[in-house]
């Protein structure tokens, strides 16, 4: 395994963490209920890896994000917690399995699911999604599937949405009918060379406009990250571009660092700015807006209020 570079290892935090981030991670049995069942079956959980201030909350209503393909990314994004390495382990073909008895003993009823970019993989981890959900669906099919899926790049060039390999792999995600398909285009234009090492900005807005495209009935969704160096003015554009492509929900969070090594905060975002940024959103034609410091991809994702 190849650890990130610690580029920005002597970069200090730009300010103290302000007291509307300081915030309790849930109630301990919550936290350990779900961790002693994920543990056991050997999985990963993007709460637990990202070191989600949600988890606790979650977790009592319901609600848990697994990680599929392993703990370790093709990719090194500078803001992202999961370690990094250019060769990842095998797919572990028993661990669709392993997450459908997880949800089951935990009494889940919205599920979403993601990975690493798994870039060394034939059709780059689409697989991984499509095998969970029919594991998850044998069992109960009642429970409700988000995916939040890497963006599938690679293969010959197409002339509609990115690549014709990438439309083949989302459209096999697709297939399988997950509830909402997610996407996160994570930060403003400028910043997607310095933030997402491997992604593209336009890249990432054609696999969502290629979702609405294969599957009209199926939600798509994206997120950002503020407080990375971006404007508002560009916070703004990029909700256009993002509804320039149907996209039809959005999260807005404030980025935390979780390491010196990762790309620092150049500002905290205030939960009025916040605020005011998901009125936007809503004015732009968003059906579903949630916008806050603490906001994460999967927060209140099985809310019906849309």
């Amino acid at each position: 395994m190849v650890r990130r570079p610690s580029r920005y290892s002597a970069i200090a935090p730009a300010q103290r963490l302000p007291a509307w981030l300081r915030m309790p991670i849930g109630t301990a049995s919550d936290l350990e209920r779900v961790q002693a069942v994920v543990k056991q079956q050997r999985l990963h959980t993007i709460c637990e890896e990202g070191r989600c201030p949600n988890r606790g909350e979650c977790y009592a209503s319901g609600t848990a994000t697994f990680l599929l393909g392993g703990p370790i990314c093709t990719r090194s994004c500078a803001f992202c917690q999961v370690d990094k390495g250019e060769a990842p382990s095998p797919v572990d073909g028993a661990e669709a399995e392993r997450v459908a008895e997880a949800v089951i003993s935990l009494g889940l009823r919205y599920v979403v699911l993601t990975a690493v970019a798994r870039d060394d993989l034939l059709d780059h981890g689409a697989g991984l999604f499509t095998s969970t959900i029919v594991a998850i669906r044998q069992r109960n099919p009642l429970i409700a599937i988000e995916v939040l899926t890497p963006d599938f790049w690679g293969g010959q060039r197409d002339e509609v949405g990115g690549t014709l390999a990438q439309r083949q792999r989302l459209a096999t995600v697709l297939a399988a009918e997950p509830v909402c398909f997610n996407h996160n285009l994570e930060t403003v234009k400028r910043l997607q060379g310095e933030v997402r090492r491997g992604a593209t900005y336009q890249r990432s807005l054609a696999l969502l406009a290629a979702a609405r495209e294969l599957a009209p009935p199926i939600p798509t969704k994206s997120g950002l990250m503020l407080g990375l160096g971006e404007t508002r003015e560009e916070v703004v554009e990029a909700l256009a571009d993002l509804r320039g492509v149907g996209c039809q929900r959005l999260t807005l969070g404030q980025y935390l660092r979780p390491s010196l090594a990762h790309i620092p905060v150049a500002r905290y975002w205030s939960p009025t700015e916040f605020e005011e940024l998901g009125s936007i959103a809503s004015e732009l034609g968003f059906k579903q807006v949630r916008s806050g410091p603490l906001v994460r991809s999967s927060y209140h994702a099985g809310d019906k209020d849309n």
